[in-house]
């Protein structure tokens, strides 16, 4: 019963949309008012999340929030009831808390409770000193922050309605589903979402004509939705350019799809943008009290998502590809926290072998992430999700600051071997990442030839120009470039010619497939062996298994190469070992 209390009280709290919005000067006027009737340092609005206590308003507090464990503020939520801490240090509770460790002595704290009773969190004071709170000073503090709750109770009222659109909000969606729901459980219905445009899309119209021209299309696309489904249908505006509404009761999927597709054919034929914009329409088919309101927007939205292959298209929502969207949502929480903890993260290392002599020479750096209930999580899964956001460049510096680590170890116990290290399209666009690159050299003593960054073709199509200018600079500074999975991207020859890498790996794709039959994959790879040696650069083979394959490539004039059947990416500790066996073996 405890934890369905907690979940409509987050979920009250969460339809807010108040944790982490910009300061308000509405609120700031009442948490400074708050402290000066105290005659305290310290005065916040604060909200109870999961784990967490978040400042909507905030004085003489620089951070933005504290954990909610052991928080005074979560009590007064968890209450609704005013709580007054006279000294810290000798409370039962709170005497080994965060904040008593840091020098608060006094708390008081008047909670923040909606229409509907669910405790939100409190407005609070703090203080460096024990001391008692008046009766005056409670009731103070009990009517302040009943006028944060009138405030937050305003602004979300503004927010019923959209001011461009003329349409009800997400929020009213919330509302009515609720209702709805209460009103005809087990009713089934389908929900729509019509995403009108790419963000792309959004951006050239806004670009190319200014936002007055965007306001136009929502309001004459909400002006045609609504038309077509008539005065007793609800259309919401739910995003940027997307639009939601609920199918009639009890409709047929199948049948309803089609009478979908013509009434946006129709509405399509008539707009004003149909030239420069595509249509993706989502359907989440429910039944009201099996899925909250905001699962049936996000299935709806997620389908929409999926139809955007083809333009006009209808997708229906898939639970597989909803399941795996949310893993990937967690995934990219997760490796954030990950990259602020010890244990997770950690490096291996795959060496890359002469095949003329099969002595080491190097090898390739490659992350690994244990995840603390999942376990491995493969890089497959997690590097391009990170590669899309702006965690690209915190783990790019994770990696290059710890393989240097380990380089320089290995320099100064005399392996003399060079490191790869991959960067991605977003590493390219950071206007700081030579200098990055320069001063973790510097700061190691490592030479620059020791490093060889990877990026592959599609990485530098991306922006070309501006991949060229950066991968010229990291050559002038000597370190060393090599184009990665070669054959798979889409650059032409004329621009490879231009990247200053000195080496080219060819995809595993094509190693692995070949044989001594002269199959198509050999054809392919001994043809652009004889390409990169005629554009001046060492050829490296990926994904070599075995020993015939090892053989074929040598035969072939490929200079070096990494696969299993030179060994797997290895611990640090195996790695030492491996190069160490390697040359008791050539002695």
């Amino acid at each position: 019963m405890q934890d369905y209390q907690e979940a409509a009280r987050l979920d009250a709290l969460y339809q807010l949309k108040l944790l982490d919005t910009p300061p308000s000067e509405q609120f700031d006027r009442i948490t400074r008012m708050a402290a000066q009737i105290f005659g305290l340092p310290i005065a916040a609005v604060s909200l109870t999340d999961r784990d967490r206590q978040w400042f909507k308003s905030r004085v003489g507090v620089e951070h933005c929030s504290i954990p909610r464990h052991k928080a005074p503020c979560a009590e007064v939520a968890d209450t609704r009831d005013l709580v007054v801490i006279e000294d810290f240090a000798t409370h039962p509770c709170y005497a080994d808390s965060l904040l008593a460790r840091n020098g608060t002595r006094f708390y008081a704290g008047a909670p923040l409770v909606t229409s509907d009773g669910y405790g939100l969190g409190a407005l609070c004071v703090l203080g460096g000193e024990p001391r008692i709170a008046t009766a005056e000073e409670r009731a103070a503090l009990t009517d302040l922050a009943a006028m944060v709750m009138a405030q937050i109770e305003l602004q979300h009222a503004f927010g019923r309605i959209d001011p461009i659109s003329g349409l009800p909000t997400r929020a009213q969606f919330r509302d009515d589903f609720f209702d709805l729901a209460r009103d005809c459980p087990g009713q089934f219905r389908i929900a729509v979402i019509a995403d009108l445009a790419r963000d792309d899309q959004i951006a050239k119209i806004v670009g190319a004509m200014g936002a007055a021209r965007l306001d136009e299309m929502v309001r004459e696309a909400a002006q045609a939705i609504q038309t077509a489904l008539g005065p007793h249908r609800t259309v919401y505006h739910v995003g940027t350019t997307q639009f939601a509404f609920l199918s009639a009761p009890e409709v047929d999927v199948d049948t309803y799809v089609p009478l979908l597709e013509q009434g946006f054919t129709a509405i399509r034929a008539t707009s004003s943008v149909r030239f420069v914009t595509s249509v993706a329409i989502g359907l989440r088919p429910f039944r009201f009290g099996d899925v909250p309101a905001e699962d049936v927007l996000r299935g709806a939205a997620s389908a929409a998502q999926d139809a955007r292959r083809t333009d006009g298209a209808i997708a229906l929502f898939s639970p597989a590809r909803d399941s795996e969207m949310r893993r990937h949502y967690d995934l990219l929480q997760d490796f954030g926290a990950a990259l602020e903890t010890e244990g997770q993260l950690r490096l291996v290392y795959q060496p890359r072998v002469d095949l003329a002599t099969g002595r080491c020479l190097g090898a390739e750096t490659l992350l690994r992430w244990r995840h603390p209930t999942l376990g491995e999580v493969s890089p497959a899964e997690f590097i391009p999700i990170i590669e899309q956001t702006a965690l690209a460049r915190p783990t790019t510096q994770w990696v290059l600051d710890r393989a240097l680590d380990q380089l320089a170890a290995w320099q100064a116990a005399g392996l003399d071997l060079t490191l790869s290290i991959n960067i991605s399209a977003a590493n390219l666009m950071e206007p700081d990442l030579i200098q990055r690159i320069q001063l973790a050299l510097l700061s190691r003593q490592l030479r620059p030839e020791r490093l060889e960054i990877e990026l592959t073709e599609s990485a530098m199509m991306a922006q070309p120009e501006k991949a060229l200018a950066i991968l010229g600079e990291l050559a002038d500074v000597g370190v060393a470039l090599a184009i990665d999975d070669f054959g798979t991207g889409h650059s032409s020859l004329a621009y490879l010619q231009r990247v200053p890498a000195q080496v080219v790996k060819i995809d595993q794709a094509f190693v692995r497939g070949m044989d001594a039959a002269r199959g198509a994959d050999h054809v392919l790879v001994e043809t652009m062996i004889v390409l990169i040696h005629k554009l001046g650069r060492r050829v490296v083979a990926e994904g070599v298994e075995t020993q015939a394959a090892a053989a074929l490539l040598a035969g072939l004039g490929c200079e070096e190469a990494q696969g299993y059947w030179f060994a797997r990416p290895l611990e640090v500790s195996a790695f030492a070992e491996w190069v160490a066996a390697g040359k008791a073996l050539a002695a």
